[in-house]
């Protein structure tokens, strides 16, 4: 059971100058919302005086817990130690160098409590460079949402709000973080996005540039394997390895009317015989792959006891059943708030399914 109300982790890298004011701000807007809440710095690595700073605030405050990493992980490890560490029902994530407004946390919880999982913040008015940071971001974004169907406008926004148990199935390698709305929803999270203040940074530089987005879209072809193909990975091998044997065939075909027809060039002097065996053995490794994918996923679930579903709720008897303590259910029993946290497939903010709706219909 969460001891608190709400989590706030910020991840921090060299930003010094910014902590006080972020700080001051976060409190003030924390302080506004009247329930309990703690702070969490992530130390990724700083190597100014960032962490004197977060240390003297933790001493001062004892809401404020800071974790500090041996060197810089990254800004996925810095969140999922911060994660891994919080407390709070509600988990809200934020970047520290100012340009996130902690005056709309208020507004994610808010939104939160009207039966969302994940609350995404969209940056409408960017105070970046267009040509580096704006105009990647919104490629990249597009490309997101057309891959994994979840269509937010940004992914990069770091302003996030999510329910524990959301999160608690998620888990972080790599630069995965921008994906986590995408991972809840294929777990049956309900996800909603809201536009939220972006300010320009006042110290210090950004620590991200173009070689962040060709990241992102190398991230994005493991998201779409796991999302589609982690339990049937045969799906994707034995199509190629199919494709590959047809393109075999097709070059053996075209190599043997090649020799009965004039000019009648010889088998081993037609580079469609090399070719087509190429293409064979490619093709039958392909599939052995997909095979060895396969025994692997087995292992995967069977050994750690895993079920490659989530359910939201059961009705039996004319009544919802209990789940696991750790279920998106389990400590919630009232008809409304299960309803308001009954999935359905569609757009993100039309895909929940409202109490009222249910007691009109019935």
């Amino acid at each position: 059971m969460c001891s608190l109300e709400l989590s706030t982790i910020l991840p921090v890298y060299n930003e010094e100058a910014n902590i006080p004011f972020v700080h001051a701000e976060l409190k003030q807007a924390l302080e506004a919302l009247h329930q309990t809440y703690e702070i969490i710095y992530v130390d990724d690595g700083s190597t100014d005086a960032s962490f004197r700073y977060l240390a003297d605030i933790a001493m001062q405050d004892s809401t404020v817990t800071v974790i500090r990493f041996r060197r810089n992980f990254g800004q996925t490890a810095a969140l999922s130690a911060g994660i891994a560490h919080s407390r709070g029902e509600i988990v809200i994530l934020m970047d520290a160098d100012l340009q996130n407004d902690p005056a709309d946390i208020g507004r994610l919880v808010a939104k939160i409590h009207e039966g969302y999982d994940v609350v995404s913040g969209w940056r409408q008015q960017r105070h970046d460079r267009f040509f580096r940071r704006t105009l990647p971001s919104m490629i990249a974004n597009a490309l997101i949402s057309y891959v994994t169907q979840v269509h937010l406008h940004d992914y990069g926004c770091t302003l996030k709000a999510y329910r524990r148990e959301v999160l608690e199935e998620v888990r972080l390698y790599g630069e995965m973080h921008r994906f986590i709305p995408a991972f809840a929803h294929a777990a049956g999270a309900l996800v909603a996005e809201i536009p939220v203040n972006h300010r320009a940074r006042r110290f210090g530089k950004s620590k991200y540039g173009l070689s962040r987005t060709l990241r992102v879209l190398l991230d994005l072809l493991t998201v779409k394997f796991l999302g589609s193909y982690s339990t049937k990975p045969i799906h994707v091998f034995g199509s190629v390895g199919l494709f590959l044997m047809l393109a075999s065939f097709t070059s053996l075909v075209a190599m043997i009317v090649q020799t009965v027809l004039p000019p009648h060039v010889r088998v081993h002097n037609n580079p469609l015989t090399l070719l087509s065996a190429i293409l064979f053995v490619v093709a039958v490794q392909v599939i052995l792959m997909g095979l060895l994918a396969e025994l692997m996923v087995r292992i995967y679930y069977e050994s750690q006891g895993k079920l490659p579903y989530v359910i939201r709720s059961v009705i039996r008897e004319g009544a919802f059943q209990p789940l696991h303590p750790r279920s998106p259910l389990a400590f919630n029993g009232h008809l409304q708030d299960m309803l308001n946290g009954w999935v359905l497939h569609g757009h993100v903010e039309e895909q929940g399914v409202r109490a009222d709706d249910f007691q009109q219909g019935a």
